[in-house]
């Protein structure tokens, strides 16, 4: 694959895994001289239909010639592509380079004629349309901007991938052949398509994963307790009701614990959906082969011994990947504490939780195995910490996460009918950017609640390969929060958020009733709203005599005010028999509950079990097996219910049970977190726009952006000189506000007179400050600019530090300029050590820090804070991912703490805050337009009563990415 092309090297980084539209992987690579053999055997396999399709002629073979041309390409002008199983092409692509008269042609031309051929056995798996996307890619980094296809009328699945695609298109109809012309620019609808096949396709082989027809486990002894001999006896007594295999070389018998055993997956005469392997790490290829030539679709990897093992292990886990989907197959683990799904349906209980866990509404991922069991446990017990008896819908213990991530899982539940609530635990996020946007399409569906482990370890966990940020976690929290995540801190705030939300409905907003029959404990619930920023109404005590029908009366009549959003019971242990009381008052609860459904209710209690067991009593009524569901309180789920009642299930299942906590401080945590997402969930149905402004110079940029990066390419990149200090040079490192994922050190940091230029296409307009490396060109600086003028010192230790007396403003004259100068000079040293620059004075305003910056994992980050120790010492300062819409800019604004001040705080005069709504805007879109932009910093930006002054500028540039989320549905490579 490495032989040299006739023109240009062999572009390994076109090279891509994909999921296809069943689940199935295949690798999409450039097609290079020694694949001839490959696409004659290809060939060979596609029918004569397809051929006549492709040629529109009759064509059984290729020639010799044909093949040295659809295997040598220069990569430029002719491309070619293949997709790959098992190492064997099963479709390719290819495009020539044309010109207007439809010849071959080289560069400036900048169209290109495309053409599919896919294997019949294939078709229909959305190989074509994964081609496309690649080829495409391929084709706009090589300067191409349009395809051409010529297409026969009755190939109407060819012309499907094409109109399909979401491209602006041209068609037309000649000599009996139809054209199709597509620009091959990203829009909205393409991007749609694009992400809405990535979500089905990454959706489904989480299915095939998650529910197997048939499940081999490779390594199942014949003694009880091993790893591979627990997971087939969890499978067989949780009830799967697929087939089951137990799998093992030296096994003898033909049966193993009532399952039927084999000594190799080849030797079961049946389709094998999902292998479970639980063999030594040398021995793991071996069983993946086998798995592979019998066509198994997936596999779970318990077996340790890979990267979480060290740069050996490592290297083993990348070997593990490549080898499975060679064969098409995707890989949970390795190092996995297994799967669970409990759908009446499936029953599989792949792990090595030795208890099934009951049917319920909550998905569960964890990255680790003990926080798996611990989640496990905490849902499934009764009592405790948290109340009732709660079930999952499905259960993924990635281990490594060599593969099969949370961003899959996430795909999967997105549109799972079984789960309402998601709840992750992350030890690391392998793609940001990708796990963002993700979860802000399922939150906008249904709750996505994370915990983040090792957050502060500053390095991931062993097994973890991610992709280097340095974000502080404070920064990748509030990113997550604006995606409409539930962030909390701790495995218990977790479970409390996941109980309350799958059996609560969202509250209208912050305004809390408090009831109960202790005014101590209603004080200390009361004080807990007042800490998470809701409104609590007055405590109602209902006094320790209070009866169940008090409670129920005074839970009615809360639910009824128009002034309360939720209600908080609080309870203290009655005196006499303590079992029917509490059975009374949880009825009494749930009662006054089911009558207004709208609002949710929580309640806390102190040592009370007993209550605890009976607000959940409505799951521990059904008979013995498979539990019953917990239904969240939607109308769709209650008919649901209902329908299956009527078709003769005992299970008595009701949808509105009460989570219950034993302190008032867990309960309003969760409470707080649902009021929260429930107006992150209105107001993200109007998420705003990204304006357009018509003085923006898109193109003009992006031809300033390739000629500086073509120039610097050719040449060392020159110091800057003294005055870039002033406008062009930030010292990112320096600068702890600001988000330290920094740009790539080799980035090229723009001159003075370049950053002007570029920031001035975007209508960013920055005040010119001229060196002075004497009081006479200080004088002469002056006269240009014109009177008043601010003298200042751009050295590093100096800059931006108008407290230590490197600025001097409001200079009126020659005099006033040349005493300062010298005070500057005697105080802090030389000229050439202080760098002085003179700028025109700006109107009077807050001073203020404007900062975007590309981070290599979470993608591109707006920031936004006031200048000074606001944002150095206390960290005040705000992120929003780009693009920003105009929603997001005011919230960004007024989201930090000392955001009064520019509001006319102390009847200080308001800033315009409109015009720094506008700049945030403008940056926004400068460096969502063009990759290459990688740190822009504006310091400082003074905003003034009536508009704003960039005083500071700085850009850096440096080639974008060869790959994004943005580009082309391609698997991560760790």
């Amino acid at each position: 694959m490495q032989t040299p092309p006739d023109r240009h090297e062999y572009p390994a980084h076109w090279e891509a895994d994909v999921v296809l539209r069943d689940g199935g992987t295949a690798r999409i690579r450039p097609i290079a001289a020694d694949d001839a053999d490959r696409l004659v055997s290809f060939y060979e396999q596609v029918s004569a239909e397809s051929k006549y399709y492709r040629f529109f002629a009759p064509y059984p073979r290729l020639s010799a010639k044909d093949v040295h041309r659809f295997t040598h390409h220069d990569f430029v002008d002719r491309v070619g592509l293949a997709a790959t199983v098992g190492g064997e092409f099963i479709a390719t692509v290819r495009y020539d380079r044309i010109a207007a008269d439809g010849r071959p042609a080289s560069a400036p031309a900048d169209e290109a004629e495309v053409a599919f051929l896919v294997q019949d056995a294939h078709q229909g798996r959305g190989v074509a349309s994964a081609l496309l996307e690649h080829i495409a890619a391929v084709a706009r980094e090589r300067g191409i901007r349009r395809f051409a296809a010529e297409v026969l009328p009755a190939n109407s699945k060819m012309i499907k991938v094409f109109t399909d695609a979401g491209y602006q298109q041209k068609r037309s109809f000649e000599d009996g052949v139809v054209r199709l012309e597509f620009d091959l620019e990203p829009t909205d609808r393409s991007l749609a398509v694009q992400r809405a096949r990535e979500q089905r396709a990454e959706a489904r082989s989480v299915a095939r994963l998650l529910a197997p027809g048939s499940v081999a486990v490779v390594g199942a002894g014949r003694t009880p307790g091993g790893v591979g001999r627990s997971i087939l006896d969890n499978l067989r007594d949780a009830g799967f009701t697929g087939r089951l295999y137990a799998v093992n070389g030296a096994l003898q018998e033909k049966e193993l614990a009532g399952v039927p055993a084999h000594r190799s997956v080849r030797d079961i005469g049946e389709p094998v959906d999902l292998a479970v392997i639980a063999v030594p790490a040398e021995r793991v290829p071996e069983a993946v082969a086998e798995c592979g030539e019998h066509g198994v679709q997936g596999l779970v990897v318990v077996s340790a011994g890979y990267a979480e093992s060290g740069p050996e292990g490592r290297q083993r886990q990348r070997e593990l990947v490549r080898q499975a989907r060679t064969y098409g197959m995707r890989i949970i683990g390795p190092n996995a504490f297994g799967v669970i799904n409990t759908s009446p349906g499936t029953r599989l209980n792949a792990s090595l939780a030795p208890e099934m866990p009951r049917t319920g509404r909550i998905g569960l991922f964890a990255q680790s195995g003990a926080i798996g069991i611990a989640l496990l446990s905490r849902l499934h017990r009764r009592g405790g910490g948290v109340t009732g008896v709660t079930g999952v819908s499905t259960f993924v213990s990635s281990g490594n996460r060599a593969d099969v991530s949370g961003n899959d899982v996430l795909q999967y539940w997105y549109d799972d009918p079984d789960t309402d609530v998601a709840l992750m635990y992350l030890e690391s996020i392998g793609n940001p950017r990708k796990f963002t946007r993700l979860a802000r399409r399922t939150a906008a569906a249904k709750p996505l609640v994370v915990v983040q482990g090792a957050r502060h370890g500053g390095a991931a966990p062993q097994g973890h390969a991610v992709r280097a940020t340095r974000l502080p976690h404070a920064t990748v929290s509030a990113l997550l929060r604006q995606a409409g995540v539930i962030r909390v801190d701790t495995i218990t705030e977790l479970v409390d958020a996941g109980l309350l939300l799958a059996r609560q409905p969202l509250p209208a907003g912050p305004r809390v009733a408090i009831l109960g029959n202790s005014e101590s404990l209603g004080l200390l619930t009361y004080d807990a709203c007042l800490a998470q920023e809701l409104r609590p109404l007055p405590p109602r005590d209902l006094t320790t005599g209070a009866s169940a029908e008090d409670f129920r009366a005074a839970l009615a009549h809360a639910l009824a005010d128009d002034a309360c959003d939720a209600v908080v019971v609080t309870a203290i242990p009655a005196v006499g028999d303590m079992s029917a009381a509490d059975a009374a008052l949880a009825e009494a609860l749930r009662s006054a509950s089911a009558a207004a459904p709208g609002k949710p209710v929580l309640v806390v209690h102190v040592e009370l079990g007993g209550l605890a067991e009976a607000l959940s009593a409505a799951a521990s009524t059904a008979p013995a097996g498979p539990a019953p569901q917990v239904a969240p309180a939607t109308a769709e789920v209650e008919n649901e219910v209902e329908s299956q009642e009527t078709e003769g299930e005992s299970a008595e299942v009701d949808s509105r049970l009460i989570p219950a906590y034993p302190a008032a401080e867990r309960a309003v945590r969760a409470l707080a977190e649902a009021v929260r997402y429930g107006q992150w969930r209105r107001e993200s149905a109007d998420p705003g726009r990204v304006p357009e402004y018509e003085d923006i110079d898109e193109k003009g940029a992006a031809e300033q952006i390739d000629q500086l990066l073509a120039a610097a390419s050719e040449q060392p990149q020159p110091q800057p000189r003294p005055e870039a200090e002033a406008q062009s040079e930030v010292q990112p490192e320096a600068q702890p506000e600001a988000p330290p994922g920094g740009p790539d050190e080799d980035a090229l940091t723009l001159a003075p007179d370049d950053t002007c230029a570029l920031l001035a296409r975007y209508g960013i307009d920055v005040r010119r400050a001229l060196p002075a490396p004497t009081p006479g060109e200080a004088v002469a600086a002056a006269e240009r600019l014109g009177y008043p003028v601010a003298l200042k010192t751009t050295a590093p230790h100096l800059r931006h530090r108008a407290d230590l007396g490197g600025v001097r403003l409001d200079l009126a004259d020659e005099e006033q300029l040349r005493r300062a100068y010298a005070e500057l000079t005697s105080l802090f040293g030389e000229p050439e050590e202080l760098r002085p620059v003179v700028q025109g004075m700006a109107p009077r305003g807050v001073d203020t820090v404007v900062r975007a910056v590309i981070d290599p994992a979470a993608g591109a980050v707006l920031s936004f804070g006031l200048a000074g120790a606001a944002s150095e010492l206390l960290g005040d300062t705000a992120h929003r991912l780009i693009p920003v819409t105009d929603r997001d800019a005011a919230s960004l604004v007024r989201s930090i703490r000392t955001a009064p001040l520019l509001f006319g705080w102390r009847g200080s005069a308001p800033a315009d805050v409109a015009a720094l709504e506008e700049l945030l805007l403008r940056l926004s879109r400068l460096v969502d337009d063009h990759p290459e932009v990688v740190s822009v910093s504006l310091e400082p930006v003074v905003v003034a009563p009536r508009g704003l002054s960039v005083l500071g500028a700085s850009v850096r540039l440096a080639p974008p990415p060869a790959r994004d989320d943005l580009g082309p549905r391609t698997l991560p490579v760790y």
